[in-house]
């Protein structure tokens, strides 16, 4: 029995390994990943073309990655902001993403009850506290912004008293409510995922690590390489994410940013009374370190946050997924969001790496040419982000892509990040000054300017 690297999967009691790859095998189209890119990316082949033969290559087990260990978090977003998003591609653009990614939300809804109703898809919505005078001001803000592309349908304006009688957390001056945000289980979702491209005639390999990729051209197949055989196919699908990094011919086009959490046991019924939550809203706030909340259908509270430092050389490792530093820091933010529950217990700490591209946009391409297809660079919104990927890889391989054109992420070519050691010189620099400027901003009550170089540097 494969070891849960989170309690979603441990929830799922269902890690029987399974068998890796015995060898070369030529199939139609193979896939590197089987998180949730690779697995909507293969259902939706399927949906297109029955029949068509598909392998999956996996290093560890399908869902050991992001999407088995993630906040539980389906929201409309892609990991650059609608204010980056507005400043790089105009208002036309952002406005289409947006209600892209909106409809996407349920259509992973739709989805799940269709395929994987286990997942506990709950379209609850999302809550952007202002914790405190000085955040105010930014929920102010990215409210006006939608209403002004015309995007703010589902979104409105809280006072304190408004969101208290949601959800009782210390410290709320506002909130923007959004509409568009749901939880799901992420163990079983993409564990139910697997099993139902199995079910249409994929084959998944575990435990087979992929080492290189051959693109086609001139008559010849593409490759994936891996340490147990290649695979030759019509088409190679990378869908990798963080642990692309891993990879040569990717080592720069993600930087793996570990994103941990730590989980409360199910809240007794008096517990529950204090905090409320009954619509179990996703939560964060203005931090721009980040914080993300959910809370479970069965009454646990995910608490997870950044902090954890960059490895030099894009290092991962298992013993990363935990940091005792930054997990003791979540658990005093839990304490300060929360002192009504001082009684409660934590059962679980985990992490996993995430994907963030240098210019924070994801990446969906394919290229006839040389059989290649990619989506990766979620930056930690990859649930409903990965559904949308599946999609539009899908449309792009079975010649059906055209109607993706507008988003700014069908091919796109990412740049690529800083060599080593600059690389990690800088990216530590830069969650050292971060955490400076959440600090700065708690104990001053201003909200930081967006004119210092960390905020520049990072402004997504």
């Amino acid at each position: 029995m494969n070891e849960p690297v989170s309690p979603w999967l441990e929830d799922t009691g269902d890690l029987v390994p399974r068998p890796h790859l015995p060898g070369d095998r030529d199939v139609d189209v193979v896939i590197l990943g089987a998180g949730y890119t690779g697995l909507w990316t293969a259902l939706e082949l399927q949906q297109r073309s029955p029949g068509i033969r598909i392998g999956i290559v996996e290093a560890n087990y399908a869902g050991f990655g992001g999407s088995g260990r993630n906040g539980a978090w389906c929201v409309a977003g892609v990991g650059i902001t609608l204010a980056e998003l507005t400043r790089r591609f105009g208002e036309e653009t952002a406005r289409y993403v947006t209600n892209v990614m909106q409809d996407t939300v349920d259509e992973v809804g739709r989805a799940c009850s269709e395929h994987v109703p286990r997942a506990g898809f709950h379209k609850g919505g999302v809550l952007r506290l202002a914790r405190g005078a000085h955040e105010v001001p930014l929920v102010r803000e990215a409210l006006e912004l939608r209403r002004r592309l015309g995007v703010a349908t589902g979104c409105e304006l809280l006072t304190a008293d408004e969101v208290r009688n949601r959800v009782v957390v210390a410290g709320v001056q506002a909130a923007m409510a959004d509409a568009h945000c749901a939880t799901i289980h992420p163990g079983y979702l993409v564990r139910g995922l697997a099993q139902r491209v199995e079910e249409r005639g994929a084959v998944l390999w575990e435990g087979t690590r992929a080492t290189g990729i051959s693109p086609g051209g001139a008559g010849r197949r593409p490759e994936l390489h891996t340490d147990r055989g290649d695979v030759r196919a019509d088409v190679v699908v990378v869908a990798g994410e963080a642990y692309l990094s891993q990879l040569p011919q990717f080592h720069r086009h993600v930087l793996p940013i570990y994103s941990l959490a730590v989980m409360t046991a199910p809240l007794t019924p008096s517990q529950l009374q204090r905090v409320g939550w009954q619509d179990r809203e996703c939560l964060s706030s203005q931090r721009m370190s980040v914080d993300y909340l959910s809370r479970t259908a069965d009454g646990r509270i995910l608490f997870g946050g950044r902090g954890a430092p960059y490895r030099l050389g894009s290092r991962i490792t298992p013993g990363q997924d935990r940091h005792g530093p930054t997990h003791g820091s979540l658990r005093r933010q839990f304490a300060q969001w929360f002192p009504q529950l001082g009684d409660v217990d934590f059962t679980h700490t985990w992490g996993g790496p995430v994907g963030m591209p240098r210019d924070w946009i994801p990446t969906f391409s394919y290229r006839a040419d040389t059989g290649l297809a990619a989506a990766f660079g979620y930056t930690g919104q990859g649930v409903a982000a990965s559904n949308l990927a599946g999609r539009v890889l899908a449309d792009l391989i079975t010649g059906k892509g055209a109607a993706w054109s507008r988003l700014p992420f069908v091919g796109h070519h990412p740049r690529r990040w800083e060599p080593e050691p600059a690389r990690w010189i800088a990216v530590r620099a830069l969650q050292r000054a971060v955490g400076r400027l959440d600090d700065r901003a708690r104990s001053t009550g201003k909200a930081p300017t967006g004119r210092s170089l960390t905020e520049r540097l990072i402004r997504h």
